[in-house]
């Protein structure tokens, strides 16, 4: 089987997904015609013990967003992209609100009308580490691009999002990475 995988690679890199793995590109390349993949550490913020990590790589019609964390509350917890590329705020607020790029009102995944920065929740478990991999359809990772997710930031928060308006009262930002292909 690792022989066909192998093969498959070489003439479809979108049937690396059956085959169980992925390959990326570095983080600073630019936007070609391959898939471009981007590695975004997760820094703690308010108070928080959170670590963790996500990755933004392009497919077919979107973004695929895979996020592992550690250190964050038992139960759910939100993700979502905001619209500034701005961590410094100890609390995270520099980050600026969802990025909604279509002007359309909060939801959860999957609903189509829905800020293109609502990525839903994590479960996390008893001993505090959790991931989640979801597919966000109409964005990308081109730069300038008004969909593009590069010059935005991943914003983990303390509590679930429920869907309500305006932003899934999620509460505060427990943790936070920015989008981008510059170290």
């Amino acid at each position: 089987m690792k022989r066909q995988c192998a093969a498959l690679v070489l003439i479809a890199p979108l049937a690396l997904v059956a085959c169980g793995g992925t390959t990326s590109p570095p983080a600073d390349a630019t936007h070609g015609g391959s898939a471009m993949s981007v590695d975004v550490p997760l820094a703690a913020k308010s108070g928080s013990k959170l670590t963790g990590a996500a990755t933004f790589t392009e497919v077919p019609g979107g973004v695929q967003v895979k996020v592992q964390v550690a250190g964050a509350p038992p139960g759910k917890v939100a993700t979502h992209v905001h619209e500034n590329g701005d961590c410094s705020a100890p609390d995270g607020s520099s980050a600026g609100g969802h990025f909604n790029p279509q002007g359309h009102p909060h939801a959860l995944p999957p609903a189509a009308d829905r800020h293109l920065g609502d990525l839903g929740n994590i479960d996390i478990g008893p001993d505090g580490t959790g991931s989640t991999d979801v597919v966000v359809l109409g964005a990308n990772l081109k730069e300038g691009d008004p969909a593009s997710f590069l010059g935005r930031s991943i914003i983990v928060h303390e509590k679930q999002d429920d869907g309500g308006q305006p932003s899934g009262n999620a509460g505060g930002r427990i943790g936070c990475g920015v989008i981008t292909t510059h170290k």
